[in-house]
Formats: C-alpha cells, structure tokens, sequence
C-alpha cells in the first residue's frame, strides 16, 4: 500500500509541475479507503502499442513521422526544459498516448527520476525489451537511458516488430543485409511512404542505441533531425504544387492561345466568304 501511495505522490509531484503539449495531463487524483485513483487527460486513439499491433493496425507514414517528431517533443521538454531535468525511466510504445487528432503524448510518470538523483545506484526498474543495456551493467540512470528507450520505439515504428518479437535482431541483421532497413520494413508502409524518409529515421535510431551512452545523440539532436526530415518534405510538397500549378497556368495559357487562334481564323474565313 505504502508503495502504490509513494508511486502516485511521485506521479502528482511532477506532473503538477510539468506541462507540455506532448505530455498527458493530469488532472486530478484521490485517494479513498486505500484506493488510489489518477485522473488524466482522456486520449482518445489509445496507446502507441495498440495501434501497432492491434487488430485495426492502420497508421500511415506521415502519422508515424509525426508521432516521432511529438514524442521528441516531449522528451525534449522532460530532458532540457524541465527544472530540474527529468529521466522518465520507462519510455516504450504502451506509454505512448494518442489523443483524437492522432497527436502523440508520453505518459506514466511512475519510474520517472529527476536527474538531481542521478548516479546513486537503485533496484532496475524499466521495461524488458526497452531498457538500456548500459543502465542493466551500471545500474546508473541518465538521460541517455531514455534516448535508448526512444530508440526502440522509432524501429517499432519503421517495422512494427515489438521488442519482445526480437526487434534488435531483425535490426541487427537488416544492418548487414544489402536492403538494409528496407528489408523489414512494416508491410503496411511498402510502396506507400518515401524509403528515403525512412532511412534516415533508421540512422537516427540507430545512433540512440549505440552501446556508449556518451555516443547517443542529446534528445534535442534527435529532434532537429526528425524536424528537417519533416521540413524537406513540406518544402518538396511546395516546390510540386508550385510546378503543379505553373504547368497548369502553361497548360490554361496555351490553350486560351489556341481559342484566339481559332476565333480568328473562323472570322477571317466568315470575312472571306462574305
């Protein structure tokens, strides 16, 4: 009882001070003859996890993309806009929430440490499959943890293969294969997401999973990549519509030339037979 208190405290305190788009908010709590209920936000597309890997499985790239990008969002904040910084300790798609305009949100503060306690040794705790291999041999938790952790959640994304299906092997050896992540690409997206956008996600994801913490890029690296990834695509969408246009206006332009052409060869020809 004491441990289910201590973790909804936990929960309160910090989410009573943390407030971001990309996070789920709180909005209440109570607690009543030993039950102890949190009140969040209600986020209606339910949980990363289950849009995966559940029945009705139907996310697009451009969702996916965009999920990314909103998850960093709020890592970011957690890591470089929290004060004191924040470890959340136990990212993975379960805790990634998804609101009815398919925004993502993270989720489940109860593991989450503030960085001032960084260094001093703890039971592990954490998610099998998303835990950062470093972390399980030094029991010392940092921020490079939780990049770990989004790591494996951007591969879920790209092959919508759960860590718990061997993930990190497919990964493994789709770095050695010619088609690379290609090769395990969710089926779903084949031939209907840009590959390029994909590979480059991949390198990304896998720099987070390097095996020295040290060599992981900050949250906010990640996220600037994820942002011009994002940008080139809009800007490419532009310059299409823009040359979509031009060729249209081309297209009115010489056939109203044509009109005229034949407006005045039909007077000339009335002119001539009269």
């Amino acid at each position: 009882m004491f441990l289910i208190l201590n973790n909804m405290l936990v929960q309160v305190l910090l989410l009573g001070r943390l407030h971001h788009r990309n996070l789920v908010n709180l909005i209440g709590y109570c607690v009543d003859k030993g039950q102890c209920i949190l009140v969040y936000q209600f986020m209606s597309n339910g949980s990363l996890q289950n849009l995966l890997y559940g029945e009705e499985k139907n996310l697009s790239w451009d969702e996916r993309l965009q999920i990314a990008l909103d998850i960093s969002h709020g890592i970011e904040y957690l890591h470089e806009g929290a004060v004191p910084p924040v470890i959340h300790r136990d990212l993975k798609s379960a805790n990634i929430l998804l609101d009815n305009s398919m925004r993502a949100k993270v989720a489940d503060f109860g593991l989450s440490k503030e960085e001032i306690f960084d260094g001093q040794n703890s039971a592990l705790k954490g998610t099998y499959g998303y835990i950062d291999p470093a972390y399980v041999s030094t029991s010392k938790l940092t921020m490079k943890s939780d990049i770990y952790s989004f790591g494996i959640i951007i591969f879920e994304l790209i092959t919508a293969i759960h860590p718990h299906q061997n993930l990190l092997e497919y990964v493994s050896l789709a770095a050695m294969d010619h088609d690379g992540i290609d090769g395990i690409l969710d089926k779903q997206l084949v031939e209907k997401c840009d590959i390029e956008e994909v590979r480059q996600l991949a390198i990304i994801a896998h720099k987070c999973l390097h095996k020295l913490p040290k060599k992981r890029p900050s949250i906010g690296e990640v996220s600037q990549v994820m942002s011009r990834i994002k940008h080139r695509r809009q800007h490419g969408r532009k310059e299409n519509m823009s040359f979509r246009s031009g060729t249209l206006s081309r297209g009115l332009s010489q056939l109203e030339d044509q009109h005229g052409e034949l407006n005045r060869t039909a007077s000339m020809n009335h002119n001539q037979n009269g």
